[in-house]
């Protein structure tokens, strides 16, 4: 193979004709490949040269640049601006100190990051897309990540498009390319050639990464992979920023107010500080420490080691996370949409019988639907299945019929036709689909062996049988046929005036636990409403089974009569959407979300994949197609709305976890800060040095590390969850300024009783100060008593452990003399842990003023939603987030 054989084609000067302009051997010599594909060893070689196929080549994040990131934040920043003044100064023990403090916190975070990294990379690369390949001569699955130009590709329907690629062989081939064109309907692609100045839609032997496959299969020539596809080159175009989740926009409006209060209580200190002439070096170190005391700045290790402990528990549970954003919508969503084959039923379905239109068993009609099912090639269904399922245990064989063309299925017809040959040289085309949509192309009506007009009457009794089926809790499709002219082509216009044979009847009963199910979804505050294709009769009927009210129901025909706002008033108020079109899915859920509504869809089909994409929480499963996959945010291991239960809960302890740590840690810093800022003017020194006020923020935040193991108690769990800043606000200053009555006494109790000197006051407070933060920690963890709810061990030892250091920092001797501590005597350490316990009780009384008067039953820093007419009982003890 010449080098210039195997050139890519965008760097190929002698030949500028695109792939899709080209014949076939032309383009095949060009990549130097065939119907064999590449041999293996030529496939990797290519992925070297070439790169990966994915359009983001920074999904990795590497550990350098990740290290870097720790010391890029403006805090550090602040620090390290602190440091080089100290430095300027010749301070170089306080320079020290402060690097020190900065490098500590930078590994710390680091650390925590990295290995929470790793964990979620490992959970995404489970779900990495797959393509079935050529290579060696042999068809098989390799991840799409390593597709490379030259690759021989099969397509299927619900496959996404991995790259660009000429179609060699196609069937019945139709691919969506909205995100491409933002044509909405599929366009059919086949083989041969088109003009190298054909439009985008016109280029009808050309798929492009992107897109998806509606129906059919395919063989492609892959000719451009990652950047240098037509996505690629448009991608700044098409890339929209993520829409702020609920979660992000709660740090960033977190992340302002306390920028806010900082700036206010720096610029004040540093005005007095300078009022009363002092140094300016050391006023500016102590507004630096002061600036950092009062941020939480292991907040992005601790939502990124929160919410990626979340995930592997996720993950344990079979609920696999994509966006780790998404956990908090997960514990705030408050209503589920979803189809109920699967997840309300078995998904097991069963061919139960064929009913001619008589209602009577018919040979007829099932022979017809055995054809249709055995002969089809489109998308993949249970329906389908459960007929060849039914052919296979009866034995029976397709004999001489022979298969001349397929129609396939759409969604806007719901139907599939096959044209039959048979050894005479008639054709006829058999075709099964939804009921009204088969009712409207048979003009005849088949009964015993004769046929007869499909007039008013006869039509009105087939409409009252398949009304029966549905009513009775069975799936329902029609079986027609005609006589078909042998010269081809046929095409859609050619299901007209059919005989009607009869219906399948198909069982797909309800699952035992569903009804429990939907009733633990509902003392969680979540509403299940079931979005369903399938007539109002048998959706009712499965409704009624698990508990759902079945007279709560909206038909797309009624829905196509809806302006938005008067879709969203109804929909919020119904549980049933039947007989669906795909394109309406979407409508409902945006609906849902005008009325307020934060809102979960689960699906797994290709026509699920829009609705997916505007959920708050898109839910797929495993098994489902490439595009819906894709399109989620949550992937379930298994199809159950069990798993999806234990998901929420685990949701919502993930995210009350992360509230936890910035409430209370806000509120400690926040009522420290407060006092030293309040005391500079009346001390005749700093009440903290620089340095300790750091080595203070740094020992507090470190048990907060392990608060994403914390126990978390059953009525954060029980509602939906949302940020609410002015809360957090509140409790801040409430208890901020409980902290600070306590340090107004200590400070009393050092100048006023003891007449304290420098050290030993800033000792004794440096004690009190890091203690009453650790003990906040214990006290307000939780709305109960803090001796009823019990902390994770990770947490509880980890506070022990620190408050044990502390108490002997002052007499670590040359440790000490560097951070400025001295020995206390015993009189003075019993002082200081009586200020302390009194502090946490006073915090406990506070506590339970502030929630009964505050925020009544909502739990915590968050703001609940709850549902009207639901209200959940609270079980005892308190459940650990695993």
């Amino acid at each position: 193979m010449s080098s210039s054989a195997a050139q890519h084609p965008q760097a190929a000067e002698e030949d500028s004709q695109p792939f899709w302009a080209m014949p076939d051997d032309r383009l095949a010599a060009r990549l130097a490949s065939g119907p064999g594909g590449l041999t293996t060893d030529e496939a990797r070689a290519r992925l070297v040269r070439y790169g990966p196929n994915r359009l983001d080549e920074s999904r990795r994040t590497s550990a350098l640049r990740l290290l870097a990131r720790q010391f890029a934040s403006p805090l550090v920043l602040i620090l390290i601006f602190g440091a080089g003044v100290s430095l300027a100064l010749r301070q170089w023990v306080d320079a020290s100190i402060i690097l020190a403090i900065v490098l500590g916190s930078g590994l710390l975070s680091f650390f925590q990051e990295y290995r929470a990294s790793r964990a979620v990379l490992a959970l995404r690369e489970r779900l990495a897309l797959a393509s079935r390949v050529v290579r060696d001569g042999v068809e098989q699955s390799v991840p799409a990540a390593t597709l490379v130009p030259g690759d021989v590709v099969r397509l299927a329907a619900g496959s996404l498009v991995p790259a660009d690629a000429r179609v060699l062989e196609a069937e019945d081939f139709l691919v969506t390319e909205a995100a491409l064109t933002g044509e909405s309907l599929p366009v059919e692609k086949h083989a041969g050639i088109v003009p190298a100045d054909a439009s985008a839609p016109a280029r009808t032997n050309a798929v492009f990464m992107g897109s998806s496959v509606r129906s059919g299969t395919a063989l492609v020539l892959v000719a451009e992979t990652g950047r240098q596809t037509r996505f690629g080159a448009i991608a700044a175009h098409l890339r929209q920023a993520e829409p702020e989740t609920d979660f992000a926009r709660g740090v960033r409006h977190f992340g302002t107010m306390l920028l806010r209060v900082m700036i206010v209580i720096v610029l004040g200190v540093l005005t007095v500080n300078q009022l009363l002439g002092r140094p300016i070096a050391e006023s500016l170190l102590f507004a630096v420490a002061l600036a950092v005391g009062l941020s939480p700045e292991l907040l992005p290790a601790i939502v990124s080691v929160t919410l990626s402990a979340g995930a592997r528990h996720l993950a344990k549970g079979g609920v696999i996370v994509r966006r780790l954003e998404s956990i908090e919508n997960l514990g705030s969503m408050d209503v589920l949409c979803t189809d109920k084959t699967g997840t309300l039923t078995e998904g097991c379905v069963s061919l139960a019988e064929a009913l001619g239109p008589d209602g009577q068993p018919s040979a007829r009609a099932r022979e017809a639907g055995f054809l249709n099912a055995a002969f089809e090639t489109g998308i993949a269904n249970p329906l389908d299945a459960a007929l060849c399922e039914a052919a296979a245990k009866q034995g029976w064989m397709p004999g001489a019929a022979a298969k001349l063309d397929e129609i396939p299925y759409d969604f806007q017809r719901r139907r599939l036709s096959i044209v039959l040959g048979d050894p005479a040289g008639g054709a006829r085309l058999v075709t099964k689909g939804a009921c009204d949509d088969m009712l409207a192309i048979c003009t005849q009506v088949a009964l015993g062996d004769g046929i007869a007009s499909l007039d008013d009457a006869a039509r009105a009794r087939l409409e009252a049988l398949i009304r029966a089926q549905g009513e009775a809790g069975f799936r329902v499709l029609a079986v027609a046929e005609r006589a078909l002219a042998t010269d081809g082509p046929w095409r859609r216009e050619d299901e007209r005036d059919m005989v009607f044979l009869g219906l399948l009847v198909f069982l797909d009963p309800p699952k035992p636990d569903a009804a429990c199910t939907i009733a633990d979804l509902a003392r969680l505050g979540i509403a299940v409403k079931v979005i369903s294709g399938d007539n109002r009769h048998v959706t009712a009927h499965v409704a009624a089974q698990v508990g759902l009210d079945a007279a709560s129901m909206l038909t797309g025909a009624e829905i196509d009569a809806m302006t938005d706002p008067a879709l969203a008033h109804a929909a919020a108020r119904t549980r049933l959407f039947v007989e669906i079109d795909p394109q309406q899915k979407e409508r409902i859920v945006r609906a849902l979300q005008r009325a307020g509504h934060v809102v979960g869809f689960l699906g797994d089909g290709i026509n699920d994949a829009p609705a997916l994409h505007v959920a708050d929480v898109g839910i797929s499963v495993d098994q489902a197609v490439d595009v819906a996959r894709e399109s989620a945010d949550i992937i379930l291991l298994h199809r159950d709305l069990d798993v999806l239960r234990q998901g929420v809960e685990d949701g919502r302890r993930t995210f009350a976890n992360t509230l936890k740590y910035i409430a209370i840690t806000t509120s400690a810093n926040f009522g420290n800060m407060v006092s030293m800022a309040v005391a500079t003017p009346l001390l005749p020194f700093l009440p903290l040095l620089p340095k300790q006020i750091l080595l203070n923020n740094f020992l507090s935040d470190l048990p907060s590390i392990a608060i994403s193991t914390d126990c978390v108690d059953p009525e954060h769990v029980e509602q939906p969850q949302r940020w609410d800043i002015s809360e957090i606000r509140r409790f801040m200053i409430v208890f901020g300024l409980v902290s600070s009555c306590f340090d107004a006494l200590t400070f009393a109790l050092l100048l006023l009783v003891l007449h304290a000197d420098a050290a030993l006051f800033q000792t004794v407070w440096f004690l009190v100060s890091l203690l009453t933060e650790l003990a906040v920690l214990l006290v307000l963890r939780t709305r109960r008593s803090a001796l009823r709810s019990r902390p994770s061990r990770l947490l509880l030892w980890s506070t022990i452990a620190v408050s044990a250091g502390a108490l002997a920092l002052p007499w670590t001797g040359e440790l000490a003399r560097l951070f400025g501590l001295v020995p206390l005597s015993a009189g003075m350490l019993g002082m200081s842990l009586a200020i302390v316990l009194g502090y946490a009780v006073a915090t406990e009384a506070a506590k339970r003023f502030f929630y009964r008067r505050a925020i009544g039953s909502r739990p915590g820093a968050i703001r609940d939603v709850p549902k009207p007419g639901l209200k959940a009982p609270r079980a005892p003890g308190n459940s650990p987030a695993k």
